[in-house]
């Protein structure tokens, strides 16, 4: 059983650029819905809203920052995602991304070789 899941944090530093940086979620094995044997899961995390989220075929940005903490999950297509300092990721199903750069430069965005469709939980205040 996996011990970590990891997922993409997408950042800005203190002078507004925004970065990638890889991250791991502790996962401990718990027997969540007993009878059913454990399984992995994580601390949990606070949520305000969770929807669907879907890139139209020639969508695409220069820039923007996060509109707020949120969880960007894909599960159809691919996205191109870049950083204020140039880097790019491309993004494909069950892809997880941490969105946490709601400052700065931001980051922009486009899909793939078509639409893409995604579910977004946004994240609950600290």
């Amino acid at each position: 059983m996996a011990e970590t899941v990891a997922c993409v944090r997408l950042y800005s530093d203190d002078a507004g650029e925004s970065h990638f940086e890889d991250i791991e979620f502790e996962m401990s094995s718990i027997q969540y819905a007993p009878p059913a044997p454990a399984l992995g899961i994580s601390d949990p995390i606070a949520t305000s809203q969770c929807f669907w989220f879907r890139f139209p075929q020639d969508w695409s940005d220069t820039a923007h920052p996060s509109p707020r903490r949120q969880l960007f999950i894909l599960l159809e297509g691919q996205v191109e995602g870049w950083t204020s300092q140039g880097e790019t990721r491309v993004f494909g199903p069950g892809d997880r991304l941490l969105m946490e750069d709601t400052t700065g430069k931001g980051h922009g965005a486009r899909p793939l070789d078509g639409e893409a469709v995604a579910i977004v939980v946004a994240l609950s205040e600290d």
